[in-house]
């Protein structure tokens, strides 16, 4: 015969954790954590969270040659699976103006003519991909590729202002009596 065995958690057995965090309640399988300690050390430790410290400049280069490997390498596919040779030259002609940005980029002296290519390259690849999806309404291919456009000529724009705007000195504010 068979027996069927049930069970059942007891919600009378509570048990409880310290943790590093605070206190860890579990009552019948189910978890509860009441962070008491974690107030306290984020008053000991304020300033220190999570905190992106890159600034344009030094991300420019690797933005530069990531876009270009990928406009490259877009080109070659489309040629490949289509024979298409306007991807095949836009891929080629992307890759040239991004391997001239990331090399312009890394000089401090010539940081500010790169990210204008950079720019320039980005708003011509935005507007040729923006063409190709409103004539053919077809999401793909064209629009990933704009979406990734616009977002390295976000960038670019953002990397050509820090580098080229002359940096703001805002004066301590007079102390209360």
């Amino acid at each position: 015969m068979w027996s069927l065995a049930l069970t059942l958690p007891s919600p009378s057995l509570v048990s409880v954790r310290s943790t590093k965090l605070g206190r860890s309640v579990s009552n019948g399988g189910r978890n509860w954590s009441g962070l008491t300690k974690l107030s306290e050390k984020s008053k000991t430790k304020r300033g220190n969270g999570l905190c992106c410290k890159a600034e344009l400049s030094e991300l420019a280069p690797v933005v530069s040659a990531t876009y270009g490997v990928l406009l490259l390498g877009g080109g070659l596919f489309a040629y490949s699976k289509s024979g298409s040779k306007g991807s095949l030259f836009g891929g080629l002609t992307g890759s040239v103006l991004m391997a001239s940005a990331y090399f312009l980029t890394k000089s401090p002296e010539t940081r500010v003519l790169g990210d204008t290519i950079g720019l320039g390259a980005a708003f011509l690849f935005s507007s040729v991909f923006g063409f190709r999806l409103a004539s053919s309404r077809k999401p793909v291919p064209a629009g990933p590729l704009l979406l990734l456009s616009i977002g390295m000529l976000s960038f670019f724009v953002m990397a050509y202002m820090h580098d080229s705007l002359p940096a703001i000195s805002i004066p301590d504010p007079l102390p209360l009596p």
